[in-house]
């Protein structure tokens, strides 16, 4: 199963998206310009092989909901996230603030 809703931060609105796979979830929050995303993210890739993509996002690992990833302090992020001002330990949620 596949959800997608629309989620408000402190009056910004991200668009949440959860996938139920088998034994695992897939969670991302994105707005226009950034992501964070559960444990399935590779930052590594991100950093190294798409660098000049510039992508912002952040990962969080240990989380099975929507709620838990914006909860949950950013195991690691991208150098262009770090950018922003976003740093490992942020919460998702206040990374995401960063994202507008």
């Amino acid at each position: 199963m596949m959800n997608v809703s629309p989620i408000t931060i402190q009056g910004h609105t991200f668009l949440a998206i959860s996938v139920e796979l088998p034994k695992t979830n897939l969670l991302v929050v994105t707005s226009d310009i950034g992501y964070i995303m559960c444990g399935a993210l590779d930052v590594a890739l991100l950093n190294e092989k798409l660098k000049d993509r510039g992508i912002i996002a952040g990962r969080a690992v240990g989380v099975k909901t929507i709620d838990q990833l914006l909860d949950a302090p950013l195991e690691s992020i991208t150098y262009e996230a770090e950018n922003r001002g976003i740093t490992q330990g942020m919460i998702g949620r206040d990374a995401l603030l960063k994202m507008i």
